[in-house]
């Protein structure tokens, strides 16, 4: 469903996110969300007004919190992580021996099955 384009506001109905005050323009108001892995909403920002906006350190944090939601090795200091690298498990430590690329192949075929035979 495009959404930078959206001159039938399918997405601006579905989300009910009318901007009522100026029904001639039928305008969207703006939102800023940010995303955990697999789509999934973290944040959602209103961004009505200027003062409204959410700031590029309010955006850091959340994204901060995501990544630190998603990675293994946020805190290496943690006696798990520890032991794991003490054990040679050392595929918990990006970017230990893998690109960006092939952690994410991995991790995309782990969760949707076999990706050989699917069309892009």
């Amino acid at each position: 469903m495009p959404f930078l384009s959206d001159p039938r506001r399918v997405v601006q109905k579905d989300l009910d996110i009318a901007e009522y005050t100026d029904p001639t323009h039928n305008p969207m108001i703006p939102h800023t969300i940010v995303l955990e892995p697999g789509l999934v909403i973290y944040k959602v920002y209103m961004n009505y007004w200027f003062f409204a906006r959410s700031t590029a350190e309010e955006l850091r944090q959340g994204l901060r919190a995501v990544i630190k939601k998603c990675r293994p090795d946020w805190d290496i200091t943690a006696p798990e992580m520890k032991a794991a690298w003490q054990q040679g498990r050392k595929e918990l430590f990006y970017p230990y021996r893998k690109t960006f690329a092939k952690r994410s192949a991995n991790r995309n075929r782990r969760s949707y099955g076999n990706t050989k035979n699917r069309k892009n």
